[in-house]
């Protein structure tokens, strides 16, 4: 059997503010950090014994699977970074308080710019302080690949490539592997693991530092998939999550 650990950040600073974060790089708040801990400590009396990990290019993953692996004492392994595994980019909404937002153009509308399958917010200005045609982090990596905004569609479509070349054959190659990313990024992979639909993928809402385990059969097969919490408790925290981008 093959287990695969997909862990949203914990609670970064922005999200204590209900703010559109996206690719701004902020770091996690004092609760983020025990909720990183607590999630290492879960997967470790889980029996997870990883020996490779993948987070994205923002410090809040990082630092969340930093976290988590010294909690299991596993900080030796290789973590590989990706800025595939960002979360979506939010475009003009970086930075705006959530509710906020949804005063101003509705509950619906910003639904559909949170969750929504195809559709993306506005671009964000490329000379804007958040734009990451500024951030030297990805410097690297050819303009034409950068967003400037992004619906769920266009994060899946950049990380499934990565997903089929590197973490997918780690999976298979070494039965464990730990995922740590975004509330977005993961829908992303979620959804194509799960084949679920559009309306589907709009009603996921991952909560911050709970782990959320995939086994697959050594063909391949999805066995099972649930999360490392109490059901009431978690269906709490999803409903939190939800209700975000609310008036």
């Amino acid at each position: 059997m093959k287990r695969l650990v997909l862990l949203r950040h914990g609670q970064s600073a922005w999200n204590k503010e209900n703010r559109f974060t996206g690719w701004t790089d902020v770091p996690l708040s004092e609760a983020g950090v025990e909720e990183a801990r607590k999630a290492g400590r879960d997967m470790l009396n889980a029996g997870f014994h990883f020996k490779v990990a993948y987070t994205s290019f923002l410090k809040r993953a990082i630092k969340t699977c930093w976290l988590a692996l010294e909690e299991m004492d596993r900080m030796y392994i290789p973590v590989y970074t990706s800025w595939r595994l960002n979360e979506k980019h939010y475009g003009m909404l970086t930075g705006l308080n959530k509710a906020e937002t949804a005063e101003k153009y509705g509950d619906e509308q910003v639904l559909l710019w949170r969750r929504g399958y195809a559709i993306a917010p506005p671009a964000i200005d490329p000379e804007n302080e958040f734009s990451p045609y500024l951030d030297a982090k990805y410097s690297a990596i050819p303009k034409e690949q950068i967003p400037l905004t992004e619906s769920l569609k266009d994060t899946i479509e950049r990380i499934i490539p990565y997903w089929e070349s590197d973490i997918r054959p780690a999976l298979f190659r070494e039965g464990e592997v730990l995922v740590a990313a975004h509330g977005n990024s993961l829908r992303g992979i979620v959804k194509y693991l799960k084949n679920m639909s559009e309306e589907e993928i709009l009603e996921l809402n991952l909560v911050t530092g709970i782990p959320y385990v995939f086994e697959f059969d050594d063909e391949g097969k999805l066995l099972r998939d649930y999360f490392l919490a109490d059901d009431e408790e978690l269906r709490k925290q999803m409903a939190a999550v939800a209700s975000q981008g609310k008036k």
